[in-house]
């Protein structure tokens, strides 16, 4: 194992740059939520990458955005907090734009990072952009971080460069031992897995004002005899008015998400799921700790150890 590389490496960027997306291809297997919508991401979650040389350890986290909530200041932390102990930051960026407000943010955190952390920006989604346009924009990228970043560009819906973005990584990599089994590839339960699947079925679904105020509690998660699998799960909004919205008329809208997450339940885990949803109000709780923590999010800011 004296050749052996293993990379710890925190992918960052703004809501909706494709971090989920990457993370999906780079492992060649969905185990990260993806929608259209910003801050499909909600809490850090690894993606392991082995082969008989290397092993990346992908961190998947939330995109910092300004926090307008208590949930908003838990992405932005969870984030940030990702950058501990990791070998590699690769900072995606959407090459197809120009960088706003949020990648100036993130540029000033990316600042702050120790000379030992590797850094590497990606510019995303090169497919739909001109060469001209995609470099114009990654200039103005570059301009925001230190100049022995690495720079690569890519398309993670499409494939484009990632066996080459695969090998920057294990380069920046250190030598030393894995840190999982060769078949893990992810740090996730399966039932959290489901509840973000579930969430992301809500988020394609359902109308703008409607997703972001959408959480998602497993109450039930167990095998019964004949092999299948039954989850029972409580979906939360924030007010009346979206809870008739997330069940529709005749209950057409909650019967389309739960036959859109159950198809993808079914795909992670190999078996046939039953999957019972119910919809209930618990108000404003992305602004409310104590509900925050009752749907798993951990608030109050991190001890530091001594």
């Amino acid at each position: 194992m004296n050749d052996f590389r293993t990379g710890f490496v925190a992918i960052i960027g703004r809501p909706n740059v494709g971090k989920s997306t990457l993370v999906n291809a780079l492992l060649g297997q969905k185990i990260a939520a993806v929608s259209p919508k910003p801050q499909t991401t909600r809490k850090r979650q690894l993606g392991i990458l082995t082969s008989e040389k290397y092993q990346l350890v992908f961190v998947d986290t939330p995109g910092i955005h300004k926090a307008r909530h208590k949930l908003g200041e838990f992405l932005n932390r969870e984030a940030e907090e990702a950058f501990e102990g990791m070998d590699v930051i690769l900072w995606l960026v959407d090459g197809s734009a120009r960088p706003n407000e949020e990648d100036s943010q993130i540029g000033l955190v990316l600042n702050k990072l120790p000379r030992r952390t590797h850094l590497v920006l990606a510019a995303n989604k090169m497919d739909s952009v001109s060469a001209e346009a995609l470099s114009r924009n990654l200039e103005a990228y570059q301009a925001s971080v230190r100049k022995d970043a690495k720079i690569i560009s890519i398309s993670a819906s499409e494939n484009q460069n990632l066996h080459e973005l695969i090998e920057l990584l294990v380069s920046l990599s250190p030598f030393r031992a894995p840190e999982f089994d060769e078949e893990q590839v992810t740090d996730s339960y399966e039932r959290d897995i489901a509840a973000d699947l579930i969430r992301e079925a809500c988020l394609h679904k359902l109308r703008e004002e409607v997703p972001h105020g959408v959480g998602v509690r497993i109450d039930e998660f167990k095998e019964r005899e004949n092999g299948m699998l039954y989850i029972g799960a409580t979906i939360f909004v924030e007010r009346e008015s979206q809870k008739g919205i997330v069940i529709g008329e005749g209950g057409q809208m909650l019967k389309a998400i739960g036959s859109s997450a159950r198809k993808e339940i079914e795909t992670m885990g190999g078996r046939a799921v039953f999957l019972e949803l119910r919809v209930k109000v618990l108000k404003d709780w992305r602004d409310d700790e104590n509900a925050l923590q009752r749907l798993g999010y951990r608030t109050g800011k991190k001890k530091r150890k001594k």
